[in-house]
């Protein structure tokens, strides 16, 4: 997916005013698994960290934009792969 696509994509995740719980968590792995990336939206009055997210779910950061943040399916590497980017 490209990073203009994201734009098209609609949020499946709400954050809400109790902020993140371990359920949100769980829905977030679930989602990223069915869809490989999903896009993540909070309220105004709620804290949240975006990164902290990404890494309790196990994903990757793709963008945060205001309150809204993308995460994607973190690619395990198969094993005897050079892990350089040529």
């Amino acid at each position: 997916m490209s990073r203009e696509s994201y734009q098209d994509l609609k949020p499946t995740i709400w954050v809400g005013k109790r902020g993140v719980t371990s359920v949100m968590i769980d829905e977030i792995r679930r989602q990223i698994k069915d869809r490989k990336v999903i896009k993540v939206r909070w309220l105004r009055n709620t804290e949240v960290d975006p990164e902290e997210i990404a890494a309790s779910a196990g994903a990757v950061l793709m963008e945060v934009r205001g309150r809204t943040i993308v995460l994607a399916e973190r690619r395990s590497r198969s094993p005897g792969r050079d892990s350089r980017n040529i």
